[in-house]
């Protein structure tokens, strides 16, 4: 029963958004005994602003999930953000400090390194191309150089795109080697598909998948699909994958202990979720 001593994470999107967090944050909660709470709330991006600063003033609000299109506007509206969150541009999560304060992060990257890690690839020292630098591009980039990867290629169809990128991401971290411009994977201990490119059977891939050696780690943000045509292209090289829903199951754990809430595994998230696709 939800109560004045309820906790509440807000889930601020469009009004039509598939708002998918409660079905796996709450059923969690529940099994945890914890007393909290995800509540979907639809917001147009006029009222974002205010909305966000009205739902701050709830006595029981622990924090708020952010989702598209309020993720790039959420930046200019919190008091701190994270490294992670300026080199991408954009904030899906934030968080008030006892003093009031707003402190906003990204976890879309960190979703996806966990699953790396997760998996057994060695991301320190590392070298990754990233194709793709738009929002979940820029968001993995971010994580992947947090998680000690020392050379970084950036290939997007807007070079501009990857020319911004690449300058956060060397002014937050100076000792990477960043370039732009190419996309050929060959050379590189992980390769991310970061474009709905290669999504069915037909579609033009993201890069020359002859390229890729059967030992690069190749991952997908893709999560209408769980294989798509360009992971199945990987695989069948012999490349170790990565599925784009992996990204949404690892990133809540890191998302739960943002919030100061205890935390708990994918494995567990995915037992016990109430998902419809």
């Amino acid at each position: 029963m939800i109560n004045g001593h309820t906790e509440i994470i807000a889930h601020l999107g469009f009004p039509t958004h598939a708002f998918k967090a409660p079905m796996i944050y709450n059923p969690w909660f529940e099994k945890a005994g914890i007393n909290a709470i995800v509540v979907p709330m639809g917001c147009q991006s006029a009222d974002f602003p205010d909305f966000l600063s009205s739902v701050f003033k709830l006595s029981n609000i622990r924090g708020a999930l952010i989702t598209m299109p309020h993720k790039v506007t959420t930046v200019g509206l919190v008091d701190e953000l994270s490294a992670t969150a300026a080199i991408a541009g954009a904030c899906n999560a934030v968080k008030r400090l006892p003093d009031g304060h707003l402190i906003g992060d990204m976890f879309d990257g960190e979703g996806f390194v966990r699953g790396l890690l997760r998996k057994g690839l060695i991301l320190k020292g590392a070298r990754a191309l990233v194709v793709g630098n738009g929002g979940v591009g820029c968001a993995i980039a971010a994580s992947l150089a947090a998680s000690g990867v020392l050379e970084m290629d950036l290939f997007d169809v807007n070079e501009a795109s990857a020319r911004g990128l690449a300058d956060r991401l060397m002014q937050h971290y100076p000792q990477m080697t960043v370039r732009t411009g190419r996309k050929d994977p060959d050379g590189f201990e992980l390769v991310v598909n970061a474009t709905p490119m290669g999504m069915n059977a037909g579609d033009a891939m993201p890069m020359d998948v002859s390229r890729i050696d059967p030992r690069t780690f190749v991952g997908e943000v893709v999560m209408k699909t769980e294989m798509t045509a360009f992971l199945a292209a990987a695989q069948a090289r012999g490349c170790p994958v990565q599925v784009g829903s992996d990204m949404l199951f690892e990133q809540i754990p890191a998302y739960l202990e943002f919030f100061g809430f205890p935390s708990t595994t994918p494995d567990v998230l995915r037992s016990v979720a109430q998902l419809s696709y």
